[in-house]
């Protein structure tokens, strides 16, 4: 099956910083898979060679097996970006908007598909405002319509949900992921680390143009061993041998990290031991945000 996505080594270079470093990955159709990394990871600047407004000095990029630049045509027609800044044109209204940008695409009577979209992003009431008047949220789901409005099989989404409110970017999410069901593959970048752990099935992390792990998010989250426990406790404070290992947070409860189960069980007995009573235990797993911090910590 031809990958909706292959990148095959890619290389860009600007001037004395080296965006990316030899990048390869392929990303099957259908797929919902995540991209992240720190600022200046690399992951805007694959995007934009993804997108043709960046040349790689090395390696080749392809869209739906098209070449991003040799067979540019197909692999612009086959790909929709959400890009991170507000672009947006102030001298059209909404539904203007999504015609022109329809126009690009050689799209002629594409008005049917452009109320589908508007409705299911609830842009239909906005259709007739100018671009100018509208509020960030729905400035950012213009963005998105606009992307959508050629039907591409393949969708890229930088950082979607920055600066949006919680009702959108849960509305956002439900109408990304029912287009996931229907077969479009996905590219999320996010600095959200939990919308990328509940939505990508799969995760390539970057980092100085590198990447540094590429697996299934449920493999990923096994990397590290480190569960955490808070106990609120009564009739005074941990023995010594503990509080050295255990902070005290601002809700009075003590927190500890420890990579094995028995670990917690020799804890709690002695707090016994010290005539100390737990009336109050959450444990946490780790989560998405651990492993990457863990896995930049180490590269």
């Amino acid at each position: 099956m031809t990958p909706a996505i292959r990148v095959s080594e890619l290389r860009k270079r600007f001037r004395t910083t080296q965006a990316l470093d030899g990048v390869s990955l392929d990303i099957q159709p259908g797929e919902f898979f995540g991209l992240l990394g720190p600022n200046g990871a690399g992951k805007t600047t694959l995007i934009s060679i993804l997108a043709g407004l960046t040349r790689a000095d090395a390696g080749r990029a392809e869209i739906m097996g098209h070449d991003v630049v040799r067979d540019y045509r197909q692999s612009r027609r086959a790909l929709g970006v959400v890009p991170q800044e507000l672009v947006y044109d102030p001298f059209f209204n909404v539904r203007e908007t999504l015609r022109i940008q329809s126009g690009y695409f050689g799209l002629k009577h594409n008005d049917g598909w452009i109320d589908e979209i508007m409705h299911h992003l609830d842009l239909a009431p906005h259709a007739d405002k100018n671009t100018q008047s509208l509020s960030g949220g729905m400035k950012r789901r213009l963005l998105v319509a606009q992307a959508l409005v050629h039907k591409p099989p393949v969708i890229v989404l930088d950082e979607p949900t920055a600066g949006v409110d919680v009702d959108l970017r849960r509305s956002l999410w439900e109408f990304i992921a029912r287009l996931n069901r229907e077969g479009h593959t996905i590219l999320l970048t996010t600095h959200y680390l939990e919308e990328a752990e509940a939505l990508c099935k799969r995760i390539a992390m970057l980092k100085a143009g590198r990447v540094v792990a590429l697996d299934e998010t449920r493999n990923l989250l096994r990397l590290t061993n480190e569960h955490c426990v808070s106990l609120r406790l009564a009739g005074g404070e941990p023995p010594p041998m503990w509080a050295m290992r255990m902070q005290a947070g601002n809700d009075g409860c003590w927190r500890v990290s420890f990579s094995d189960y028995a670990e917690l069980e020799t804890l709690l007995a002695a707090l016994r031991e010290a005539g100390l009573r737990v009336t109050e235990m959450r444990l946490q797993e780790p989560d998405l945000e651990d492993v990457f911090t863990d896995i930049m910590k180490r590269s």
